[in-house]
């Protein structure tokens, strides 16, 4: 498998053309397996996966921390994406509380080099909005860091397009990362033409429709205790059974294809531009392997216009995140 590359933004950044959500290899998706784990990350360099994603609010901590020891001997083959941005006390964040103030961005990346083992961060993300903060203030400061060498790239994780530009005019943007899929179709009505326009690359996470779009998902009480799935609105009730309805197009066109849904799912993305890298988050390497071979499935126009139209926005049930969560979003 050779993994084709894409480009970020128009400032240098090029990647592998599907990367790796890191996240729940750490929380979220039940117990971790630092030994799987850390076979899955090498595994991922193997196949020419060069891109990965964390954050210091994974664990907190303890996700930068996993990719520090698996990479400590392999920094010059990977491309590190961690994000900043929400306030911590005492080792645990804060609720959903946001510090963005230039001076805790400099704190906050001195302890993400630490834990990566590395004097630099390829792409540096805030996490959420601060909105006591002007957006300016934390490119600045990213752009100050870029200048000092322990920064390559900026980028912003679910901002709208006032503060996008807003921030790019103040130091280039290399990449937006938000949830989009073909599940999710939030992005196309307004912040798509404008990463267009910019020059902006999108890092979609949850590109599998959280799991709904590769199969084995189960209902929210069904999980454990700590899983987010049990608070996700989409698996709950209804919302569930018609999500599971909705998704049926996927599996028909894979089981057509001869390929698994998933990839149908990771292949459609791709197809959507060549400045889109979606990253899957997966800690095993079966799945890894599957979703990267995604990279070599070709989606005819035909079937772009039929998954399209299966699932344009507002097919499928439910808000993306509890409401607590959605108040952190710019949109």
């Amino acid at each position: 498998m050779t993994l084709s590359r894409r480009k970020l933004g128009t400032q240098g950044l090029e990647v592998g053309a599907i990367g790796l959500g890191c996240m729940g290899m750490s929380q979220s998706y039940g117990p971790a397996d630092e030994a799987e784990s850390i076979a899955t990350l090498h595994r991922a360099v193997e196949l020419g996966c060069n891109f990965f994603d964390t954050a210091e609010g994974y664990g907190p901590y303890t996700n930068e921390e996993l990719l520090g020891r698996a990479f400590k001997d392999r920094r010059d083959s990977v491309i590190l994406a961690t994000k900043v941005g929400f306030r911590f006390e005492n080792g645990r964040q804060v609720g959903a509380e946001t510090d963005s103030r230039p001076e805790a961005v400099r704190i906050a990346v001195e302890g993400c080099l630490q834990r990566l083992q590395t004097d630099h961060i390829d792409l540096l993300y805030q996490h959420r909005l601060d909105r006591k903060v002007p957006i300016e203030e934390f490119a600045g400061v990213v752009g100050d860091l870029v200048r000092e060498g322990k920064v390559r790239y900026l980028g912003f994780s679910e901002i709208g397009t006032a503060n996008l530009r807003r921030a790019h005019a103040v130091h280039p943007v290399s990449a937006l990362q938000s949830e989009y899929s073909l599940w999710e179709r939030n992005l196309e009505p307004d912040v798509m033409p404008v990463l267009k326009e910019l020059g902006i690359g999108l890092v979609p996470f949850c590109p599998l429709g959280r799991g709904f779009l590769a199969g084995g998902v189960k209902r929210a009480e069904d999980y454990p205790e700590g899983d987010t799935r049990r608070i996700d609105p989409r698996y709950q009730g209804e919302n569930y059974d018609a999500n599971v309805k909705a998704a049926q197009v996927v599996f028909d066109m894979a089981e057509a294809k001869s390929v698994k849904p998933g990839q149908i799912a990771l292949a459609w993305l791709l197809h959507k531009g060549d400045h889109i890298v979606p990253i899957p988050g997966t800690k095993r390497r079966t799945h890894l392997e599957d979703n990267l071979a995604a990279d070599a499935i070709r989606l005819t126009a035909d079937d772009m216009r039929a998954l399209d139209d299966a699932l344009v926005a507002g097919t499928v049930a439910g808000n993306r995140y509890p409401d607590f969560v959605m108040a952190t979003i710019d949109r």
